[in-house]
């Protein structure tokens, strides 16, 4: 299984009752049957010309209302997050680790090497995060952080967590009795299970891990926009909408308005950068002219 899938399987399941843990294994099963028998969705699923971000897209719409919102989010996850080729496996996957964990005690954690325990982790954030209104990131940043810097100036705390040999429940303990109270409810869920499910030798490279992890994941969930005229609620709608199918997240929306663009707008998410403004294509135009290029550009425009 995909060490993020774990992970966010994992994050999932701890927000559910034992009981409810078996019906979604069903719904998982019967998701992976209807792709495996039907050509037409395996096809989509597998379709390595889409973007990992719209499979994802594609998948919950045409299973949205017919399983539950859980379950929804978690085949839209492995969907997006596994190779094309791989999805109807990761599906199964998904299935089997869903039922091991509501027919047996087992915590489905196993040992991996400390870049997928990592991955195994972040994919828990994913989780944890989808929940959060960015505004809670740097909060939670600067709480693992300072997590971090006092196991490392703490020799006898530091050789107590790292400690592979004591008890997972003994570790979790130590960390929860030292931060309940003193950071948010969402940073003591991560810092649990950088505990469990993150290598004990680890423990304070996955937290930083994590930090920059955190950093990155709220900046690719701003979408800063610049406009030329203010937007109305649909234009917002829509633009919200495109950009979360092409990031694959949802995207809380920063508008500014700036007339020197002229017209159109202007978007930055992440690394990306959208220049859809009237000034940006005016500038496109005079560097081709500088080039001596405009009749390439007439051409393409009478295509």
């Amino acid at each position: 299984m995909l060490p993020t899938l774990e992970g966010y399987t994992a994050a999932v399941l701890g927000e559910l009752e034992k009981t409810a843990v078996a019906t979604l294994a069903s719904e998982l099963f019967n998701v992976h049957e209807t792709i495996e028998g039907r050509s037409d969705l395996r096809a989509v699923v597998t379709d390595t010309s889409m973007t990992p971000a719209s499979r994802s897209a594609v998948v919950r719409d045409l299973l949205n209302g017919k399983v539950s919102a859980t379950a929804l989010d978690l085949v839209s996850y492995a969907t997006q997050h596994s190779p094309a080729q791989d999805v109807p496996g990761a599906l199964s996957d998904l299935a089997h680790f869903v039922r091991l964990i509501a027919e047996s005690a087992d915590d489905g954690v196993h040992a991996l090497s400390f870049l997928e325990a990592r991955r195994r982790v972040s994919g828990f954030v994913d989780r944890v995060l989808s929940q959060l209104s960015t505004d809670a990131f740097a909060a939670i940043e600067d709480d693992l952080f300072r997590w971090a810097r006092t196991i490392d100036a703490n020799p006898t705390l530091r050789r107590t967590l790292v400690d592979r040999d004591a008890e997972v429940e003994s570790r979790l303990g130590l960390t929860r009795a030292l931060l309940e109270g003193k950071v948010s409810a969402t940073s003591l869920l991560i810092a649990s299970y950088v505990v469990v499910g993150g290598r004990p030798r680890d423990i304070v490279g996955t937290l930083d891990y994590i930090v920059d992890y955190t950093a990155k994941a709220r900046n690719w969930r701003v979408a800063r926009v610049w406009s030329a005229r203010e937007l109305d609620d649909a234009s917002r709608t829509a633009l919200t909408n495109s950009l979360a199918s092409l990031t694959g997240s949802s995207v809380e929306l920063q508008v500014s308005q700036d007339a020197s663009l002229l017209g159109g707008v202007l978007i930055q998410v992440g690394d990306l950068h959208v220049d859809a403004s009237t000034k940006g294509r005016l500038g496109e135009l005079r560097d081709s002219v500088a080039a001596g290029r405009t009749t390439d550009l007439f051409h393409n425009r009478n295509d």
